[in-house]
């Protein structure tokens, strides 16, 4: 059975979308990314609305079983953080509208699953998920190549049904990937 998992990186001035099928033994295969851009010229309520159509097209045309978004963290621009929490509401919103269950990961989550480590920078993300979907060329912009990592990144958490066990009986089996994203999805488990 193959899981379809759409990602967003929200963001106002640009939302990245990346749909992903990962297969039960996490192959995964991208089926499209882009970005919705908008102007910070415009009002905010129009920019709300170029994403809040965007993403009802892109849940139309490829009917994700999941939506897998960035968590909103906290960071010392006030209005950046503001922006992303406005279109991560609208996001969310339109997934609940069509019944679809939304997951929020974080960006350390993200990249320790992606990476095998929860401090890496864009572009070893961009690397690893051009490996992992098998690309020609590094899905661009960055915004892009984010929300797939979040996509990869969901399917492969919900493929293991549970958060894989760092300590204990079996614990040295796991990849060192697998460790860091145990580690980081614990620290985040405890953030809460």
């Amino acid at each position: 059975m193959t899981l379809r998992v759409l990602g967003v990186d929200p963001g106002l001035t640009r939302c990245g979308i990346g749909v992903v099928d990962v297969e039960k033994n996490r192959r995964a295969t991208m089926v499209a990314f882009g970005v919705v851009g908008t102007s910070p010229e415009e009002n905010l309520d129009q920019r709300l609305l170029v994403i809040a159509t965007s993403i009802d097209d892109w849940l139309d045309k490829y009917e994700p079983q999941v939506l897998a978004v960035e968590r909103v963290f906290s960071q010392l621009n006030v209005s950046t953080v503001m922006g992303v929490a406005q279109a991560s509401g609208v996001v969310i919103a339109a997934a609940a509208r069509r019944g679809i269950p939304v997951a929020l990961h974080t960006p350390s989550e993200v990249k320790a699953a992606v990476t095998g480590s929860g401090t890496s920078n864009k572009d070893a993300v961009t690397k690893l998920v051009t490996k992992i979907l098998r690309l020609d060329a590094p899905p661009r912009p960055a915004d892009a190549a984010d929300a797939l990592a979040l996509a990869i990144t969901h399917a492969w958490r919900a493929g293991s049904g549970a958060a894989v066990a760092t300590t204990g009986p079996g614990s040295q089996s796991l990849t060192p990937a697998q460790r860091a994203w145990a580690d980081a999805e614990a620290k985040a488990r405890r953030a809460r």
